[in-house]
């Protein structure tokens, strides 16, 4: 017996022991998936910040404050040359030149003013530099000497870079594209008082002021079809216009309009695309009173003058088309630079950026579509003579009257973004209004990027919009359905359906939606309006018919599964409501919907557009939103809806009263997570609309999202570049809109639980 005892003492200490290892062992396997579960939530935390301040990081350089530090002083390099009628340098910020008003160039080197070459333009004996100017900066350096005998010089600079031994080595030189010989532009021996010239591949043309008179003198080279042979034919034209204030004379780099500016601020726009037909489009007046032009220079483009006065302001004027579809010059915008006379302007040779210089010595940079003061540095007791920004606007030199050349070193990254080009309107060239335009990249060297958020996040929303109309009813009300009155055995079928549907690639959806869905409803627009009219009729109708058949009929459905019974109640009018579509046009609207819509009510359409988008994504959102919502009805606790029966209400009360508002946290999110599906989704938009970037409600139009627009672009963005930053800007905008939005969300989710929790 004792032995037995024994046995069975060891036999429990066992099994005690047993049990305590066994309890060991749940307990540290729960304590690993508690904090498995801290770290992985800590970890999903710390991604999200970390992605936060990436995206930060790339974007805040956007907005830095530009910067200019003096780098060098040095004198003026062969002060006893003349007076400095022009500064200029090269793009590598290198080598740069003088020109003289005694015909002399002088390179320089820029770091320390050293001569590297001088060169003496073919001034004849006897005769003086009476007039000079600079052609367009990007039009190779080329400059124009008016003589005192009606003559003219056209000189470019010119800049060779080679490699020798590993080292860069730029080489300067000059070249006469029309000759040395001078040209004679007034045959009277009249001084050319003011001049401009535009050199271009086999014409020039030269305009001039002598003796109160505007002569224009057009050369073109005409190259023998079947010889190397080329003649020069030209043609001289004395223009119809007073020539008495004429200040300064400019040609834009088409050679096709010439601009004539008065010291009191008259303007004189002349057509000269024909040459030997000039016509006068515009004359006007763009100066207040008690004001004089000091300055003027076209901005990059020549599409823009920007126009200094005496009171320091610049301002900006550009060809606009008026209600006539005619061009007429406009002043789009104004920077007050300055309580002092605007002496210099110099436009940036690539973006839509200048310098200016009063006559206090105060330097600034601007940029005209962002309207940015970049930079502004005062040189105290110092009155500038000449001043040169480099190609890239890395450098400025300026020489001022204590016969001094200072050089500068400029860091201006990204002068075309600010708040203000973000998201307000803006006046660009060439529109006729300010607007709310995202255009990034053109063609053309001479393009403004147009970095407007504005339109992206309208179609952002517009999509979303449209996406949750045609989704939320239909997600719902299945949910509804599935989850309450729908049978088990039926609903076992239904809902993995349904949930199978968010499986479906969304590049799968929109390939079909660009390709098909959208073909198709242009084809039966009016079917798609019919649809919705007769469907519900249609099922209406039914249910009306349904309660008039024999009971033995109807009893031969199971409960639950009446909804089956409709399904080719809704193919058939579906079915029939397309078919006559296309005849009902013809009928009603003798021809297209379409077509009716441009002509009645000017509604345009485009194949693809936010009504195909709308319908794609939301058959991408419906198996999300379903499947939450239904989850969140069904979990609703049977004793609620079995009171609720029981006390008299009725199933649509009990679920109206109780099912609703218990599941309304559920049905919350699922909303919630369903229209952060449609803020982000990128396929579907960027391939069932036209990526349009335009602002406009009608459903028949397309759109561009912000995420289809990252999509796009950033594979073609330069890395650091202006537009890879305001790509990064856009991402930025779209986490901080969907973060705020889902923290509002659980806000309301948890108040609405709070609220309900006691039912």
């Amino acid at each position: 017996m004792s032995e037995l005892n024994q046995q069975t003492k060891a036999t429990m200490d066992l099994k005690r022991e047993a049990g305590g290892l066994h309890e060991r062992w749940r307990l540290a396997k729960d304590a690993t998936a508690r904090y498995a579960v801290v770290i992985g939530g800590l970890g999903v935390i710390f991604a999200i910040a970390l992605i936060f301040f990436y995206l930060l990081y790339v974007v805040f350089p956007l907005f830095l404050s530009a910067s200019a530090e003096k780098i060098a002083q040095y004198d003026i390099p062969e002060a006893a040359t003349g007076k400095t009628l022009l500064l200029g340098v090269e793009e590598q910020n290198e080598v740069g030149v003088r020109f003289t008003d005694l015909g002399q160039v002088v390179f320089f080197s820029v770091a320390t003013g050293k001569t590297l070459l001088k060169e003496t333009v073919h001034i004849p004996d006897g005769v003086r530099v009476s007039s000079f100017a600079q052609g367009s900066p990007n039009n190779e350096g080329a400059v124009i000497y008016g003589l005192s005998d009606g003559k003219a010089i056209i000189v470019k600079h010119q800049y060779k870079v080679t490699y020798a031994n590993n080292e860069r080595v730029i080489t300067p030189s000059l070249s006469y594209p029309l000759g040395e010989a001078p040209l004679v532009v007034d045959d009277s021996g009249a001084p050319l008082e003011k001049c401009a010239v535009r050199i271009a591949d086999g014409a020039s043309t030269i305009v001039a002021k002598s003796a109160n008179k505007i002569r224009l003198s057009h050369f073109e080279k005409q190259t023998s079809l079947f010889s190397d042979e080329a003649t020069v034919t030209r043609n001289d034209t004395v223009l119809d216009y007073a020539a008495s204030d004429v200040r300064d004379i400019l040609i834009d780099k088409e050679d096709d309009n010439l601009y004539l500016l008065g010291e009191t601020g008259r303007l004189g726009l002349i057509n000269i695309k024909v040459k030997t037909a000039p016509k006068l489009v515009q004359e006007q007046n763009i100066a207040l009173a008690g004001q004089k032009i000091t300055s003027v220079a076209f901005l990059n483009g020549d599409l823009s003058l920007m126009v200094g006065d005496s009171t320091g302001l610049v301002s900006q004027w550009s060809k606009v088309r008026d209600a006539s579809n005619h061009y007429a010059m406009q002043k789009i915008r104004v920077f007050k630079v300055s309580d002092k006379a605007v002496l210099n302007i110099n436009p940036e040779q690539r973006r839509k950026g200048f310098l200016t210089l009063d006559a206090d010595g105060t330097m600034g940079i601007y940029h005209s579509t962002s309207e940015r003061e970049m930079i502004k540095e005062e040189m105290p007791n110092l009155h500038p003579v000449a001043a040169a920004l480099s190609p890239r606007a890395s450098a400025v030199l300026i020489q001022s009257d204590d016969g001094k050349i200072r050089s500068w070193q400029v860091d201006n990254e990204h002068p075309e973004v600010s708040l203000r080009s973000l998201w307000q309107e803006v006046w660009y060239e060439s529109y006729p209004k300010p607007d709310y335009i995202w255009q990034s990249s053109s063609a053309s060297s001479d393009f403004e990027p147009k970095y407007s958020l504005t339109p992206l996040v309208f179609g952002t929303l517009k999509a979303a919009f449209y996406a949750m109309l045609v989704a939320m009813p239909l997600a719902l009300m299945g949910a509804i359905y599935t989850a309450y009155f729908m049978a088990p055995t039926m609903r076992q079928y239904v809902k993995p359906a349904i949930e199978l549907m968010g499986a479906l690639p969304t590049v799968i959806l929109g390939f079909l939606a660009g390709l098909w869905l959208a073909p198709f409803i242009e084809e039966h627009l009016a079917g798609l309006f019919a649809l919705l009219m007769l469907v519900p009729l249609g099922v209406m109708v039914f249910a009306y018919v349904w309660q008039y058949l024999p009971k033995a009929w109807s009893q031969k459905i199971p409960e639950g599964w009446e909804a089956a019974v409709l399904i080719p109640v809704i193919l058939v009018t579906g079915w029939f409501a397309l078919t006559v579509s296309v005849p009902l046009e013809e009928l009603l609207f003798h021809g297209t919907l379409r077509d009716w819509f441009k002509s009645e009510l000017g509604i345009g359409y485009d194949q693809r557009n936010a009504l195909v988008v709308g319908i794609a994504m939301g058959f991408a959102v419906i198996p999300t939103i379903f499947s939450i919502a239904e989850d969140a009805i069904f979990s609703v606790p049977k004793h609620l809806t079995v009171g609720s029966l029981a006390l008299g209400a009725t199933p649509w009360q009990t679920m109206v009263k109780v099912v609703l508002l218990t599941a309304s946290p559920g049905i919350f999110s699922a909303v919630m997570i369903g229209l952060g599906r449609a803020v982000g989704e990128t396929m579907i938009v960027l391939m069932a609309t036209g990526n349009t970037p335009v602002m406009d409600l009608s459903v028949f139009q397309g759109l561009r999202t912000l995420a289809a627009n990252i999509a796009v672009e950033m594979p073609e963005s330069e890395v650091d570049s202006t537009h890879y930053r305001v790509l990064f800007l856009a991402a930025l905008v779209l986490f901080v809109f969907t973060f705020v939005f889902n923290t509002l969300a659980e806000i309301i989710r948890q108040r609405l639980r709070e609220k309900y929790s006691s039912l």
